[in-house]
């Protein structure tokens, strides 16, 4: 949808014309699958693709949201409290963002907004951060609050967490509200570590590719759940809240005593953990010294663990639907050994990340078409640094 298609919508729906417009990125994870909640090492990077609004002040004590493609929805502001029965919902993400302004003496007045993605729900290229991100943006334009892309993205894990349900880390927030490729520390959640990382992967003679999966994600957050209950396991054992704050060296030392505990599958998981930490490292330092082959094998390693420890391309005790794990093993088969290719963010459903070497495009699109149908396979461009609004 243009620009004047969105501000066409606004008017036609509320009757006026809008007064802002905001727009907030996708992202795409590099490096670090599922590290940021342990307060580990994440490499992500914001996309060209977009979540944008038109909005304006209603004048009213609510928000009214008229969304591409969903069913329109209003939050009243004069009730601010989670609702269970609203978990799960693009309205609860709304009621978190306004209650962590009204938090920090910026409470939103009533907007109305008119909203349009290329951030597909359920495409691995987190949709809902960029929809948390661009309410953000949206409260930061009404109540001049002038909050820091940091502060954004702690509102929308906050709400994500306490009001939407799922049990998030920061890092996807923190990609779609900073932009730009990006190396992120969370061992200080609240002062996290963000370093812009240098490389134009448009001359690495590659293409990024999201492939879709047909699995839908949304309604995974159980699985989600699992990983961080069980890692919470680990950490009990040394009275500690995460992997972060326990030596490598202690958890190899009291593994006997962590699998009757936890289970082989967390210690497995604490051990994807501990590894992709030492990957991301290993993935910047060859992106800076410009070895791209030498990062490629690093995707390849870091979505062989996924598989293999982390455990998060099959959901548990699925045997005839495994849509990841076969996407993943054409995908791989029609790399032909070349490129890299692993699951694209949270895992069990959505999207896998695949590089292919550029003058294999037309060929790679075609056969893999082929076998998992058309439209399902699409380019994706990384944000320039400088791009967002740190």
């Amino acid at each position: 949808m243009s620009s004047k298609d969105l501000t066409d919508a606004f008017t036609k729906r509320f009757g006026r014309e809008p007064v802002y417009s905001v727009s907030a990125p996708g992202r795409t994870e590099l490096g670090g699958n599922h590290t940021d909640h342990q307060h580990g090492l994440v490499l992500a990077a914001a996309v060209t693709l977009e979540t944008r609004a038109a909005a304006a002040p209603n004048g009213l004590s609510c928000i009214r949201i008229h969304s591409e493609g969903f069913e329109d929805f209003t939050v009243d502001l004069s009730d601010l409290s989670a609702r269970k029965g609203e978990q799960g919902t693009s309205a609860a993400l709304v009621r978190g963002i306004a209650a962590c302004f009204a938090e920090k003496d910026h409470p939103f007045r009533g907007f109305d907004a008119a909203i349009t993605s290329s951030v597909l729900p359920g495409s691995g290229l987190s949709s809902s951060a960029s929809f948390e991100v661009l309410i953000g943006r949206i409260g930061n334009e009404l109540t001049g609050a002038r909050l820091t892309p940091v502060e954004i993205a702690k509102i929308g894990q906050f709400a994500e967490n306490r009001y939407y349900g799922k049990p998030s880390g920061l890092m996807d927030q923190m990609v779609c509200s900073v932009g730009g490729v990006l190396a992120i520390d969370f061992e200080n959640t609240q002062d996290p570590v963000i370093t812009p990382v240098d490389h134009d992967f448009s001359a690495s003679g590659y293409q990024l590719m999201i492939i879709d999966s047909g699995a839908d994600h949304q309604d995974l957050t159980h699985e989600y759940a699992a990983i961080t209950e069980e890692l919470s396991l680990i950490c009990s054992f040394f009275e500690k809240k995460v992997l972060r704050e326990i030596p490598e060296a202690n958890f190899y030392e009291n593994l006997d005593k962590l699998r009757k505990l936890a289970g082989d599958r967390a210690v497995l998981r604490a051990i994807h953990v501990y590894e992709e930490n030492r990957r991301v490292l290993r993935q910047i330092s060859a992106l800076q010294r410009g070895n791209f082959e030498e990062y490629l094998s690093l995707v390849n390693a870091s979505g062989a663990s996924s598989w293999q420890y982390l455990q998060n391309v099959i959901p548990a005790g699925n045997t005839a639907h495994q849509e990841m794990a076969v996407t993943l093993a054409l995908v791989s088969k029609e790399l032909h050994g070349a490129g890299a290719c692993r699951l694209q963010g949270g895992g069990f459903g959505g999207t896998v990340q695949a590089y292919v070497p550029k003058a294999d495009i037309v060929t790679f699109t075609k056969d893999l078409e082929a076998l998992i149908g058309k439209e399902k396979i699409r380019p994706v461009f990384l944000q320039k640094n400088g791009s967002g609004s740190m």
